[in-house]
Parts: C-alpha cells; structure tokens; sequence
C-alpha cells in the first residue's frame, strides 16, 4: 500500500517492538511539509508517554539512519478509532468490522467505498457493501481505514 512505507516500516518496526508496542503503520507525506507519522498500539492502550518513548527511540534511530532527505516533522500516536489499516493481517484481524476504502484508481468510476469488511481472499481485501462485493488488491489500495462505532464506546450516563 502507497501511504505505509514499506521500507520505514522495516527500519522502525524493531525499535518499536522492542519498547513493546505493535507497529500499525507508517506514513510519510512529503507534500504536507514532510510529515513521518507512526501509529503504534498496545493490548493496554496509548498515553502521552508511550507516544514520547516510542518518538525519542524513533528519532534517535532516523538520526543515525537517515533514511529521509530534507526537513520533516516526526509525529507518534495511537491509531485511534479510525484506525488505519495497511497489510493482510490488519484486514484479516478486523474482518466484521465496517471500513471505508479510497483506491488508487476508480473502480466503475469510484474511488472511495464503505461496507463491511469480511477479510482477505486470494492477497485480496473483500467488502460487503449491501447486496455487492468488492474485491480489490492490497495494492490497489489507496488509504483504509475502520469506521468508528461510537454505540460502543459510550460513557457511563450517557
């Protein structure tokens, strides 16, 4: 998929993982004044200081490495719950849960789609969106992400 870099991913994924988080992803856009952002997760959420440690070891490696020409700003976060989704294992780990997709090229002059996720067929992602299925190549994939249920995460009270 274009907008997680498969090449960052495998420089910072170790550094990550060795501070016991699980990288989501990577993203760098040049266009918007050189932006590097890394989601990262764990089984017991994110705070400030996560995203802090997960930046300090990040940036000490980018220095030394330096994988990015030119000026960028390092942004380290959770991936909330839109959470994007880049790789087989991601569409796997949250088929039955609603997506929104924006692909690469129009599909019957369509770019951007939202159904139900139900997994991976053939390296394929599939969603079901009413009485349709689409069926597209991870790489033809431009930006997916889960469609938040905020049903679910509602205060006491409320």
């Amino acid at each position: 998929m274009p907008r997680d870099s498969a090449e960052l991913r495998k420089l910072i994924e170790p550094a990550v993982t060795a501070l016991g988080f699980e990288l989501v992803g990577v993203e760098f856009n040049r266009a918007k004044r050189g932006v590097l952002r890394v989601y990262i997760d764990h089984e017991n959420g994110i705070g400030v200081e996560d995203c802090k440690a997960v930046s300090h070891q990040v940036s000490g490696l980018l220095d030394v490495e330096d994988p990015i020409r030119g000026e960028y700003s390092l942004e380290v976060s959770s991936p909330g719950l839109d959470r994007p989704l880049y790789q087989a294992r991601d569409f796997e780990r949250f088929a039955g849960h609603e997506i929104s997709l924006r692909l690469l090229t129009p599909v019957d002059g369509q770019r951007k789609f939202k159904g139900l996720l139900t997994g991976m067929k053939d390296n394929c992602v599939v969603v079901r969106m009413d009485d349709e299925e689409l069926v597209v190549g991870l790489d033809e994939i431009d930006q997916a992400r889960l469609v938040p249920d905020y049903s679910s995460h509602r205060t006491e009270g409320a």
